[in-house]
């Protein structure tokens, strides 16, 4: 009986000691970013995700600039969202893959206190048949561009009178953390934001600034019609159980994160999952989330190879089909 008693206080103590440890050690510490009166830069900022997450932050009390390429649509978007809030923005005209057209963009726009990189693109198509033009233009919007933002952010945010703690977003996607058939290039430019923010974190920790890598699933946005028209035949049987979202409610995911400073922010369950099972030497600011996460990733290995199964024997299958 006293062997039982034992065992029953070692399933209760056991947890009960790892939470008190990795209460001690997660780093960086909890911290709470504020919004409101500050200035929120979102590039991307004229349509879909971007769009929602600047009548979001305005609609909290932040002052918010959107910047994008096209001018026309960033005026129609600084209307909707007066129309949406009440509350004006700031729109900015730049194209994030010409370093001097950015850092002239941001010193126009002044001093932020989030930065928000949401810009994007997505050409999904096997490797074999894609054009390289293609490939860099991904390349050079989603991974150059975000570092050609941080880049002419860094200084402003690091010598900035009121030292409040920051933050830096990156948008990165679903697509960020596990490679999927016809994602290739995609998803080689979002896994290597990843890169860019677990060591930028560790860059800029010193002067309160917080990094947030973000991962959407696929999102109900303008552009999510044309990418599905490419989308090869097999993306769409291995990928196509996942739903879409809607703009706004990653927005709002993103957004909450964001004044987290969490550094992974999921926006579905599916994106829990994946970040749980993912994790690996990620910055984790709660004790109670590594716990799950210590917890969660033998199982999540185990239901990882099982989707893979899946996914490769989808790849047989349709191969075979094709002979």
């Amino acid at each position: 009986m006293t062997d039982l008693n034992l065992f029953f206080l070692s399933l209760i103590l056991l947890p009960l000691a790892l939470l008190a440890f990795l209460s001690l050690i997660v780093r960086p510490r909890p911290v709470k970013i504020p919004i409101k009166d500050r200035h929120v830069l979102i590039t991307g900022g004229s349509s879909g995700i971007g769009l929602a997450l600047a009548q979001l932050a305005a609609s909290e009390g932040a002052r918010v600039s959107i910047l994008a390429r096209n001018h026309d649509k960033l005026e129609d978007a600084k209307q909707a969202i007066l129309l949406a809030t009440g509350i004006e923005v700031a729109v900015i005209s730049a194209d994030v893959r010409d370093f001097a057209a950015v850092k002239s963009a941001l010193e126009e726009a002044g001093p932020i206190d989030v930065l928000v990189c949401n810009q994007g693109v997505f050409v999904p198509q096997e490797l074999e048949s894609q054009e390289m033009e293609e490939v860099k233009f991904m390349m050079d919007v989603n991974l150059m561009g975000t570092f050609h933002l941080i880049k002419a952010a860094l200084p402003e945010m690091r010598n900035r009178r009121e030292r409040g703690p920051t933050s830096i977003a990156i948008m990165s996607s679903q697509a960020g953390q596990v490679g999927i058939y016809g994602y290739t290039a995609y998803s080689a430019s979002k896994f290597g934001l990843r890169g860019m923010a677990e060591a930028l974190q560790q860059e800029v920790i010193a002067d309160n600034i917080h990094v947030s890598l973000i991962f959407p699933p696929d999102t109900e946005t303008p552009g999510l019609m044309e990418e599905n028209k490419r989308r090869p035949q097999l993306t769409s049987i291995i990928a196509g159980s996942s739903g879409a979202m809607k703009a706004n409610e990653v927005a709002k995911k993103a957004l909450d994160g964001i004044k987290s400073g969490s550094f992974m922010v999921p926006c579905n369950f599916e994106g829990l999952l994946l970040a749980i099972a993912t994790a690996g030497l990620s910055p984790q600011r709660s004790f109670l989330m590594a716990f799950v996460e210590v917890i969660g990733v033998g199982i999540l290995r185990i239901a990882g190879l099982c989707f893979q199964w899946n996914w490769y024997g989808s790849i047989e299958k349709w191969h075979a089909q094709k002979k």
